[in-house]
């Protein structure tokens, strides 16, 4: 059974929005990183913002072996209003969390979610994240979306499994569902 992660970009004050705004600390050894773990997955899960805005941003750039990684992995996304996709991407239907559940049961390595999003709250209720892992960036933002908004959270237990520490001040932390 695979494992559904999800890595969330998070600054020093909670915001999780919109991090190509803000997460300038994201250096070369992140990025080398990111790449590296890339590697232990082959989809991704996705909302259609998220989706929306990873395409904007990266789906037809080359060049960068991280987008380039990611634009080859199978996507998978979750949304009430869009009808169609590209970029290498499926739509979950309409009823994604059962989807999600059946993606886990296939065989394969780990599938990845960024960010957390709406789609947070079902996936929470429904025990389907197996791993959460919060890159802390050391930049200060302010106002924004913050983590877990919006997702009831109170049956979430986590354990802290491992502290990942970056030269430039970011630390990963990863934490299971108890």
């Amino acid at each position: 059974m695979r494992k559904l992660i999800e890595s969330t970009l998070v600054s020093l004050d909670g915001v999780v929005e919109a991090p190509e705004r803000w997460a300038s600390a994201f250096d070369a050894e992140a990025a080398a990183y990111s790449l590296n773990q890339l590697g232990q997955f082959d989809g991704f899960v996705m909302g259609r913002v998220t989706y929306e805005t990873f395409y904007a941003n990266w789906g037809h750039l080359t060049g960068d072996p991280y987008i380039e990684r990611i634009g080859a992995m199978p996507k998978y996304v979750a949304s009430r209003t869009l009808r169609e996709t590209t970029w290498n991407a499926t739509l979950l239907g309409p009823d994604p969390i059962d989807a999600i559940a059946k993606l886990k049961d296939q065989p394969g390595k780990d599938l990845i979610k960024y960010g957390t999003s709406r789609l947070d709250d079902d996936l929470v209720r429904a025990g389907l994240i197996d791993e959460f892992r919060f890159w802390i960036l050391p930049s200060v933002v302010g106002a924004g979306r913050r983590l877990f908004e919006d997702v009831d959270t109170s049956g979430l237990d986590l354990r802290l499994t491992d502290v990942k520490r970056f030269e430039n001040g970011s630390v990963i932390l990863t934490y299971l569902p108890r």
